[in-house]
């Protein structure tokens, strides 16, 4: 008879678990070498996006404004880089000229303002993305249409709080359309705040509605889940959210962005057991891994850093002075080794 000693079946456990998508948001990258930085690993300069992978990444996400610094020219310029380094894709449609976050999701200028156009306006311009990326030989793996959206995009039209659910449900499906008749890439719904379940029930319980978005157009469930910005955003609460969503949308899950500071001070982190330091990023990456590992279903799929390698704006966002995996000079920090810890 034969059987299985307990580290095998820890090991097995492990692989079975193991997340299918590791990696990061490198959207930056091309403005930071431009500002003169070159990344380090064990003091050899190497790309960014070759680092990552060589400590375990499979995956990057790059966003794209319909215009200004983060356009879809710059888009494919950084995914032909990513795409040489052997690495999954995943295209972060902003739908605006700049950021598109739960507080601002502005029609891009020159864009209709009524949802008629708007429909109409979104599935050429994703149908456009979608086919760029393909002709230049780097076609998108997964796309997102839309960038926290918890209150809808494309303001006021699409916006929830003022014109409710249909009008987000009409502009994503038209978004999809335009994006399936050229392509066949993963469709991801990106939400902020992963940790709190309301929300996510709210959106998602509402958002799938007859002759506009359906269900089986969507593929993967993303959300955000920071420490800084909500004393709720606990990795318990974050537990209980994800569990409930996987079991009442049956979705693939990602944290599709994520950091932890490595200097920080008068800000109240929401965990406040882990160290501030290169071994608390590890420690919240891999208990988030872990959390995303135990969902129902194995319906846990992935985690993404966001802007690991941001020099200049190593605060990326955050009231904390610095949560990059890498050195203001560039050089890679113990914690570029969270892709390929185990869980």
């Amino acid at each position: 008879m034969f059987v299985l000693l307990p580290t095998l079946l820890l090991f097995f456990s492990c692989l079975a678990n193991a997340l299918t998508y590791k990696g990061a948001d490198i959207s930056s990258l091309t403005v930071v070498e431009n500002a003169g930085v070159r990344f380090t690993d064990n003091g050899q300069v190497t790309p960014f996006e070759t680092i990552i992978r060589n400590h375990g990444a499979n995956t990057v996400r790059i966003r794209v404004w319909t215009a200004g610094q983060y356009n879809l020219q710059y888009g494919l310029a950084l995914a032909k880089r990513v795409k040489a380094a052997g690495l999954t894709l995943v295209v972060d449609l902003h739908y605006s000229d700049t950021w598109a976050d739960p507080g601002h999701q502005a029609i891009p200028a020159g864009w209709p303002t009524t949802l008629d156009g708007l429909n109409t306006q979104i599935w050429e311009y994703t149908q456009n993305v979608v086919q760029s990326f393909a002709n230049q030989g780097t076609p998108i793996d997964i796309l997102q249409v839309g960038n926290e959206i918890n209150d809808g995009l494309l303001w006021p039209v699409g916006r929830i709080s003022v014109n409710g659910i249909n009008p987000v449900s009409q502009l994503l499906h038209s978004a999809i359309n335009g994006a399936k008749s050229v392509g066949n890439p993963k469709i991801l719904i990106h939400l902020a705040n992963g940790w709190n379940w309301s929300g996510l029930d709210s959106f998602f319980g509402k958002v799938f509605i007859p002759g506009a978005l359906s269900a089986d157009q969507v593929d993967i469930i993303g959300v955000s889940f920071y420490p800084f910005y909500d004393s709720g955003a606990t990795l318990s609460a974050l537990q209980s959210s994800l569990t409930n969503l996987a079991n009442t949308f049956g979705k693939p899950i990602v944290v599709a962005e994520t950091d932890w500071p490595v200097s920080c001070s008068g800000v109240h982190l929401t965990e406040p057991s882990i160290a501030v330091s290169t071994s608390g990023q590890e420690t919240w990456v891999n208990d988030i891994k872990n959390i995303l590992a135990s969902l129902p279903n194995g319906r846990g799929q992935g985690i993404f850093y966001w802007e690991p390698g941001w020099v200049g704006s190593a605060a990326l966002g955050s009231a904390c002075a610095d949560n990059l995996l890498v050195s203001s000079n560039g050089a890679t920090r113990d914690s570029i080794n969270i892709f390929s810890q185990d869980m």
